[in-house]
């Protein structure tokens, strides 16, 4: 099992920044793999950014140049630096781990962004 706890959600303006933290209770050395997602109202959930082994990184085509997702395996916990801030990136975010090749879910935190 894994558990998956988020914090630094809340009201942003656009242009802002906002930097979202997730607790990890395994080492994420021992995770397949590792990111946050997003969800925004009437939307599916859709990938934001995920972090590999090696540093190996990939971005949602919209968040890319203005989000950095980074990992700390010291503290196992996964961070998402959100910079330059637009209203479309309004949604809950969520914490994401495959172990053994299961899905973890954290239970997400609010981003709304004011205009």
């Amino acid at each position: 099992q894994v558990q998956l706890v988020e914090s630094g959600g809340g009201l942003a303006q656009a242009g802002g920044s906002l930097r979202l933290s997730c607790g990890v209770s395994r080492s994420t050395f021992s995770l397949n793999a590792l990111g946050w997602y997003r969800q925004a109202p009437g939307h599916k959930r859709e990938l934001a950014a995920i972090v590999g082994g090696g540093g190996f990184t990939k971005y949602e085509d919209s968040v890319k140049d203005r989000f950095t997702i980074s990992r700390d395996s010291a503290e196992n916990t996964v961070d998402l630096q959100m910079n330059s801030l637009k209203p479309e990136d309004t949604a809950v975010y969520y914490c994401h781990a495959v172990y053994n090749y299961r899905n973890f879910w954290g239970q997400g935190t609010q981003v709304p962004v004011s205009s």
